[in-house]
C-alpha cells in the first residue's frame, strides 16, 4: 500500500547557507556600509536574530533573508515575526521564531484538514511525523498539495519516505 511521511522542520544546512548569503549582501550593499546589521541564527532557541541601527535597516535585512531563504527552498510558514525592539544604546532587534516538528494544535489541525480534504485512506501520528496511506499515489500527492497550500496551515511540510 502506498505511504509516505509528512514532517515538519526546516533543513538547518540550507537555512545557514542562506544565512551566509544575506550576509554576504549586507557586507556588498551600499545603505549598509558602516552599519552593524546582522542576520544571526541562535541554534539551541531555534530563532533567527535580525539586528540594526533602525527599523528600515531590520525590514531590509528580513526581506533579503526572505529572498534567500526563497532562492534556498525553504518556505516561510513555519516563522513567527517578534515585534522590533529596543536591544541595547542605538540597536533595533527582530527575532523570527522557527516552529518544528507537530505540538498539540498542530496535530488537532493536522487531523481536522485531512477529514476536511474527503481523504480515503488512514493517516497516524508517530514520532513527530504523520505516516499517510492510501490505495492511489494520486490520492497521496493531492492531499500533500492540500495540505501544504492550505490557508490555516502555519507549517512548513515536506514528504519523506514515499513508497509504492
Amino acid at each position: 500500500m502506498p505511504s509516505f511521511d509528512l514532517v515538519s522542520r526546516i533543513d538547518e544546512m540550507e537555512l545557514a547557507n542562506a544565512l551566509k548569503n544575506t550576509e554576504k549582501m549586507i557586507q556588498g550593499r551600499f545603505d549598509f556600509k558602516g552599519s552593524e546589521a546582522k542576520a544571526e541564527y541562535k541554534e539551541k532557541e531555534k530563532v533567527i536574530e535580525l539586528r540594526a541601527e533602525d527599523e528600515m535597516k531590520i525590514k531590509a535585512v528580513l526581506d533579503i533573508l526572505r529572498t534567500n531563504m526563497g532562492k534556498r527552498g525553504i518556505g516561510m510558514r513555519g516563522m513567527k515575526e517578534s515585534e522590533i525592539e529596543n536591544s541595547g544604546l542605538r540597536n533595533k532587534k527582530m527575532t523570527l521564531s522557527l516552529t518544528t516538528g507537530f505540538d498539540k494544535d498542530a496535530q488537532k489541525l493536522m487531523n481536522r484538514l485531512i477529514k476536511e480534504s474527503g481523504f480515503k485512506g488512514k493517516s497516524q501520528y508517530m514520532d513527530e511525523k504523520y505516516r499517510i496511506e492510501s490505495k492511489s499515489i494520486d490520492d497521496l500527492q493531492s492531499l500533500f498539495q492540500f495540505l501544504k497550500t492550505h490557508k490555516d496551515m502555519n507549517l512548513e511540510l515536506h514528504m519523506e519516505n514515499m513508497k509504492r
